[in-house]
């Protein structure tokens, strides 16, 4: 098989000639990319960026740091389930618990301090035991802190952008929020 440096197609050599990407395709396609990680639609990114604007510091990295305290978000980092929509669904069937109470909204906000838990006879379903099994579950990030037998969870602090390892520019999405 013969692999060459350009695409397929009748235009592919052209392609490869192409002028570089516009500033605004840089920014537009990092915005896409953190919400596809993030599995969010364009309303709820907005309103989270905008919220995130509002907050005193740097306005990129509040919203990469309310991203990660969504509780979907922290149900895939404690490694209850293998994906963020995974989680998104069992938050949604009401399978979560926050200092003891049911919460089933994926974007409820966890707070420094909060116990996140799966609820009692959820604890053995298939999915949350294979992706505490499976070798592929991230790593517990030290802003957080899980017993994996009683299934529970807490945020011990609020995290630091240098903490969230997710390669991402926020800086291009701040740009492209303030045109």
């Amino acid at each position: 098989m013969e692999r060459r440096a350009y695409p397929p197609g009748q235009h592919g050599p052209a392609q490869s000639r192409r002028k570089k990407q516009s500033d605004y395709a840089l920014q537009l396609r990092e915005k896409q990319k953190v919400k596809r990680i993030y599995g969010l639609h364009e309303k709820q990114f907005r309103n989270l960026f905008k919220r995130a604007a509002s907050i005193p510091g740097i306005t990129g990295d509040n919203l990469i740091v309310a991203l990660e305290s969504r509780l979907d978000n922290i149900v895939f980092r404690f490694g209850f389930t293998s994906s963020r929509n995974q989680a998104r669904q069992l938050v949604r069937h009401r399978h979560v618990e926050v200092n003891g109470r049911i919460v089933d909204v994926p974007s409820f906000r966890v707070s420094p301090g909060d116990e996140i838990a799966i609820k009692g006879r959820s604890k053995d379903l298939l999915p949350v035991e294979a992706s505490l099994e499976a070798r592929t579950r991230p790593t517990l990030l030290e802003w957080l802190a899980l017993d994996e037998k009683a299934r529970v969870g807490r945020m011990v602090r609020q995290p630091a952008r240098s903490d969230i390892p997710l390669a991402v520019q926020e800086q291009l999405i701040v740009e492209l929020y303030s045109k």
